[in-house]
């Protein structure tokens, strides 16, 4: 099976990149941590592009791609520590009215979990999971769409740009979540930890100590070099689990680019010393956004026990 991206699939990439570089820079980073609140203009031009709606037939409106295309969106998302409620509006565009065009902001619970609840226009469960509470929308196709959550509290976020409120019943009878909220959010890891690397490398280059470069000691390059190791198998298991959209795949892509964000970002604190840890530095956003992310998407240990069954059939 080829995964090379197409030359299409390239362009699309590099778009999304400069469309997210230019609304969503570091400043606009830095402010948004000062004062979090979703950017409603940029949500709105996001649905302009098409983010939301890439996986949404042309016949309704969308632009008719598909999951590879909306990984490699996602990608670029999760690289530059974009907030808010992004795949849960993704995946209720054609489903929620203003969704696909980013007029309507949803949100949706998760492993037992709420994103930016207050400040989002639709609140969806796991269409799995039981609950007590009912909310309703009405869908593009002009039926109504229920929903069933019951908020309890808002809980403390490690990540500043990701408020979190806990409800109950918002996960499936086993605990797992939806293979496309797992792999999409897979996606904005494997963005998170190529960024990392990349920021550690940077930094590894222009920071001198004993009159050269920190980056020509080998325990900094080895540390360089195994997250970019991460980051390309990581890369590798996303676009495959993309391709396939096979529940195993998906789940391996879930553990690479879990490991690939979490610990590249600690070793990209490592790399940068004392400043890394410091609250003007962006690493520790980086981390702190991979931390919340595994949450997102259920007990890990049901990936890695549904990978170990897997191969102990194989064995047989």
């Amino acid at each position: 099976m080829h995964f090379q991206l197409t030359d299409d699939q390239r362009a699309l990439k590099a778009g999304v990149r400069e469309l997210l570089e230019g609304r969503f820079g570091r400043e606009r980073l830095r402010a948004a941590v000062d004062a979090p609140r979703l950017d409603r203009a940029l949500w709105r031009e996001l649905g302009a592009a098409g983010f939301f709606a890439l996986r949404l037939p042309e016949a309704a409106g969308g632009v008719g791609l598909g999951l590879p295309e909306a990984v490699l969106a996602f990608e670029e998302a999760g690289r530059v520590l974009l907030p808010g409620p992004l795949v849960a509006t993704h995946l209720a565009a054609g489903e929620v009215a203003g969704a696909a065009t980013g007029e309507t902001v949803v949100t949706a619970a998760y492993g037992g979990l709420v994103e930016w609840l207050e400040e989002a226009d639709v609140l969806r469960g796991d269409a799995r999971g039981g609950a007590s509470g009912a909310s309703a929308a009405t869908g593009d196709s002009g039926v109504e769409v229920k929903v069933e959550v019951e908020p309890v509290a808002a809980v403390d976020s490690v990540d500043p740009l990701t408020p979190l409120h806990r409800v109950r019943g918002s996960a499936g009878s086993d605990g797992s979540a939806d293979p496309l909220v797992v792999l999409l959010t897979a996606a904005e890891q494997l963005g998170t930890a190529a960024r990392t690397c990349e920021l550690a490398v940077q930094h590894a280059r222009t920071r001198e100590q004993f009159g050269q470069p920190i980056g020509a000691f080998q325990a900094v390059k080895h540390l360089c070099a195994q997250m970019l190791v991460r980051v390309e198998m990581a890369r590798a298991a996303v676009y495959a689990a993309a391709v396939t959209a096979d529940p195993l795949d998906v789940a391996a892509a879930r553990l690479l680019a879990d490991e690939a964000a979490v610990r590249g970002a600690r070793d990209c604190l490592q790399v940068h010393g004392g400043t890394g840890f410091t609250w003007e530095s962006d690493v520790h956003l980086y981390l702190k956004r991979a931390w919340v992310r595994t949450r997102r998407t259920g007990d890990v240990t049901l990936s890695e026990e549904a990978l170990a069954a897997e191969l102990v059939a194989g064995a047989a």
